[in-house]
């Protein structure tokens, strides 16, 4: 070897050497170390809450609550660490370690989000993050005597109404028929379910809340101040902090409601039914919601399809009550008192979660979904009944899909009377109903393309009977086709109000001026995030 090549040789390995020496170490190996040491209730060893991606628990518990398989493909990009915090005290850790390390944070309740953004992400090569799964924070606590309860971010919507009938048979919470929904979550986007014409949503009814803030503070109502409570209350999940809990007020029931769901095809007039339900599904008695779940059926004749229109409703009180009502404002549907069936308020949650009929209420413990497939969705609000015409044309593009479905929820009631700006959900006086689309499939290997182009055509075709300027849609329906952020707070111009307002209305712009006050450096980012600025 000559002179000059063995200098330049050690020259490389003296380079190496140092460059080894102050390579940074994984975020894999640095994280738990960091929360470690801002925890004194922690240590590095206790590996059951840190889960690599070499692990064998990884992808169990990557998979555990996840509802929509979609977001699980292995092209999806998934989190560098699982961290399950034990206490909150490991949460405020974790948000200080991400912010000291500048590696994101994802944040899981109850993996409901319908594009997988609270453990995945829709960007081809989104900035690494770690997934700070909350599963492990699910106590609840049931105060009969202050009608209130504090429930944890992890805790599903079932367990906090099976821990209030336990307290009570006359007292409820007025959120979703998914019982399996994350509490955290679930209310972050308003909460809407079978009792919001009497009550109201769930983020309506929440009394004070806790949260980590991008600094790792715990702040309650009072220190985190009005605006933000009004923010994280339907302002979407993932934007202003981490949900740890939230105190939420219960509201009255009666010891027995009636329950019923009624099939009608198109053969059995279920067009013109339809037609009348649109007239008085928001305007009927605030005790009773009747939802439509839309989807086809085989037909009579072998080898056709035809569409079967669901009424699946709880009426909060006896089937004689609601017999009378259902005579006087929708005879249409043809009610019997065999239809019907009494029951109490917590078994008709488990009814109207889709459980077999049979299943003890114990069920709503167990937190799991009623389904689990790979889906897509959309969502609308509607201000004005589609006309009998209108619904034809919808079951020619219903049909013309393998596994469709969609399901008209009623507005109406104490909805139409909360003002807009009450909290950061909008959606209220003047709205009818809303509406959900999916296409659902079984397996990884159709063709995902024309499921999507399906659902294309069918919000196409429905946007001439939709709400306008903007066309709305629900958050906790999460759908990135109608605008994403990019790696900072607002990538194009006016994206972020596109999006925005279709969510938010008029209330996006505060929820802005919030996000900036609160997270000025937008550590709690992800695809759909409220940003901190606009641009005009």
């Amino acid at each position: 070897m000559n002179p000059h090549t063995s200098i330049i040789l050690t020259s490389f390995l003296l380079l190496l050497s140092i460059s080894t020496a102050t390579k940074p170490p994984r975020i894999q190996d640095s994280f738990p170390k960091c929360v470690a040491k801002h925890t004194d209730r922690f240590t590095p060893s206790n590996t059951s809450t840190f889960f690599g991606a070499q692990t064998s628990l990884y992808t169990s518990l990557l998979h555990s609550t996840a509802q929509n398989l979609r977001c699980l493909l292995p092209s999806m990009p998934k989190p560098l660490l699982i961290f399950t915090p034990l206490t909150e005290s490991h949460v405020q850790a974790a948000v200080l370690c991400a912010n000291h390390l500048r590696v994101h944070l994802r944040i899981r309740s109850g993996g409901h989000d319908y594009e997988g953004l609270s453990y995945t992400s829709e960007l081809k090569s989104p900035p690494p993050f770690i997934l700070l799964d909350l599963g492990k924070l699910r106590a609840v606590d049931v105060d009969i005597r202050s009608s209130t309860a504090w429930a944890q971010a992890g805790a599903t919507i079932g367990e906090l109404y099976y821990r209030i009938s336990e307290k009570s048979k006359t007292h409820g919470f007025p959120a979703g028929l998914c019982t399996s929904l994350g509490v955290g979550g679930h209310i972050t986007g308003g909460a809407y379910g079978p009792m919001m014409r009497k009550y109201g949503l769930g983020a309506d009814n929440v009394v004070d809340a806790r949260i980590v803030d991008a600094n790792g503070n715990v702040l309650d109502r009072k220190s985190m101040g009005e605006d933000t409570f009004w923010a994280i209350r339907g302002g979407g999940g993932g934007s202003f902090g981490v949900i740890l809990a939230w105190k939420v007020r219960l509201v009255r029931v009666p010891p027995t409601v009636t329950v019923f769901t009624v099939p009608r095809t198109i053969e059995q007039g279920a067009t013109k039914i339809l037609y009348k339900w649109q007239q008085i599904a928001d305007k009927i008695d605030e005790n009773l919601f009747i939802r439509v779940i839309i989807q086809p059926v085989p037909a009579a004749a072998a080898g056709n399809r035809t569409i079967m229109t669901a009424y699946n409703a709880v009426y909060l009180g006896r089937s004689s009550s609601l017999l009378r009502v259902m005579s006087s404002k929708f005879p249409e549907l043809g009610l019997t008192r065999n239809d019907t069936k009494e029951m109490s308020w917590i078994e008709s949650v488990v009814y109207m979660g889709s459980f077999p009929e049979g299943t003890p209420t114990a069920v709503l413990l167990s937190g799991k979904p009623a389904f689990v497939n790979y889906f897509k969705a959309k969502s609308d609000f509607v201000k004005a009944a589609v006309p009998e015409a209108g619904l034809e044309g919808l079951w020619k593009v219903m049909l013309e899909e393998e596994s469709p479905l969609t399901i008209w929820n009623p507005f109406g009631g104490k909805m139409s009377r909360i003002p807009e700006g009450e909290i950061a959900f909008p959606h209220r006086k003047g709205v009818v109903f809303m509406a959900q689309y999916l296409t659902t499939w079984q397996s990884e290997k159709v063709d995902v393309g024309k499921r999507y182009e399906w659902m294309h055509k069918l919000y196409e075709y429905m946007a001439q009977y939709a709400s306008k300027n903007p066309r709305e849609a629900y958050v906790n329906y999460r759908d990135v086709e109608i605008g994403m952020n990019n790696c900072s707070s607002v990538e194009v111009e006016g994206i972020g109000r596109e999006w925005g307002s279709k969510y938010f209305k008029g209330n996006f712009e505060r929820l802005v001026q919030v996000k900036a006050r609160v997270d000025p450096h937008d550590f709690f980012w992800h695809e759909q995030s409220i940003p901190t600025s606009l641009y005009k």
